[in-house]
């Protein structure tokens, strides 16, 4: 592995690590809705765990302003080290933390507070990184650089789907129940130190050799609403994939190994074509990749949640997973890179951190309770594919105008 190779590595590693440690809660909001919101009903305390992990979203905004800020005045290396520091430790504090029936309300207390602090990361290591990969790549391979953090984040759940299904095959519910659910959050402990190690290696990317007037001039006001509905309709198809597992258990009454596993087909072809699309972004252009993208989302949504609704396998539960996380993933590079083309290098990861954010915060951080919410109020297994399906078509529309980018030699450097 070359030098440049290095480097991307230890950024997409990190960025990986971190949305494990933000993701994996999702996995197991069955068992953390026991142990810290007991409630009357099994579903109750489902949608109080679900509500927390919403409450992660809204500090991302917060994250954004500050580690953006932080990251175009000093460096994108320094703030992407801050992060993966404080999300993982909130990580393993929420490992180790006493449960409802041990400290009674305080447990729910400390575990939100450890939401708030991932979200607050999070939000602000979104825009280090696509500012860090864009900037860094050759300028003909942006779109499969900058690919390379939504493929990571597929790896990141990928891995979070085999340790949630080993440990739930292993051990009993009884265990899981117990104790089984904090083995997934204590994995990223492990893998912190090497992550730090690599990141530290990193040589900065931020610097301003002249100034180019069309960025100057800041990006256009359409474009930028653009990008906010491109990160809407993203956003809404990542996190009913990730909330497959759950709604297999509570809506379908699948068994938890097979729920648990579906993280796996997520993962594999969030990874497979996160690459793909970045591909076809460079070599096809970034519009048709982004309209196919939602497109597809819209078209397939209530098929393939009525067919799983009918079939209730294992299989057909893989199939729409994968099929889903693939339509969505191969959009990335193409997003990542508009994104970052869009913005002046001294207030790149600032911008691309507060529409990231503010998108994901609203939608990302409401998609799970809101489809969990549809479903026992309608009754209907089909309300995620209807949410799906409106949020894509909203995304497609809004992104109709958008052009392809200026060109593979755009600067990326203009201060």
């Amino acid at each position: 592995m070359g030098h440049h190779e290095k480097v991307v590595a230890s950024a997409l590693l990190g960025n990986a690590i971190e949305f494990y440690d933000f993701v994996v809660y999702v996995f197991f909001a069955t068992y953390i809705g026991h142990a810290f919101f007991p409630a009357s009903d099994r579903v109750t305390g489902v949608l109080l765990a679900l509500a927390v992990f919403g409450v992660g979203f809204v500090a991302r905004p917060v994250g954004a302003i500050v580690l953006g800020r932080y990251a175009d005045r000093r460096g994108r290396r320094p703030a992407m080290l801050l992060t993966i520091w404080l999300i993982t430790g909130a990580t393993c504090v929420m490992a180790l933390l006493p449960t409802y029936r041990d400290i009674g309300v305080a447990a729910s207390v400390l575990l939100t507070v450890c939401r708030v602090i991932q979200g607050f990361c999070f939000g602000g290591e979104v825009g280090p990184s696509i500012a860090y990969l864009a900037e860094i790549a050759p300028s003909r391979r942006r779109g499969l650089y900058c690919a390379g953090m939504f493929a990571g984040q597929g790896a990141a759940v990928c891995a979070a789907g085999i340790i949630g299904t080993a440990t739930t095959w292993w051990l009993t519910p009884e265990q899981m129940q117990d104790w089984g659910w904090r083995l997934p959050f204590l994995v990223a402990a492990g893998a912190t130190p090497f992550a730090v190690l690599l990141r530290r290696r990193m040589p900065e990317s931020l610097s301003a050799p002249q100034a180019d007037a069309a960025q100057q001039q800041g990006p256009r006001r359409g474009t930028v609403v653009a990008l906010s509905f491109a990160i809407l309709g993203g956003t809404v198809a990542n996190y009913v994939c990730t909330y497959l597992p759950t709604y297999a258990s509570l809506a379908l009454g699948m068994p938890a190994v097979a729920s648990v596993s579906v993280a796996i087909m997520v993962g594999i072809a969030t990874l497979v074509f996160g690459l793909l699309g970045g591909w076809l972004a460079d070599n096809h252009g970034r519009r048709v990749v982004l309209l196919v993208s939602r497109l597809a989302c819209a078209l397939l949504a209530v098929p393939l949640f009525a067919w799983l609704s009918a079939e209730r396998s294992t299989y057909a539960l893989w199939v729409t997973a994968a099929v889903l996380a693939a339509a969505n993933a191969i959009n990335g590079g193409a997003l990542f890179v508009a994104m970052a083309e869009s913005f002046a290098a001294r207030r790149r990861a600032t911008s691309i951190s507060i529409i990231y954010a503010i998108g994901v915060a609203i939608f990302g951080g409401s998609t799970q309770f809101v489809v969990a919410w549809l479903g026992q109020a309608t009754g209907s297994p089909l309300a995620p594919s209807w949410y799906l399906l409106a949020t894509s078509l909203v995304a497609f529309l809004a992104l109709w105008p958008v052009q392809n980018g200026a060109g593979a030699q755009q600067r990326l450097y203009a201060a």
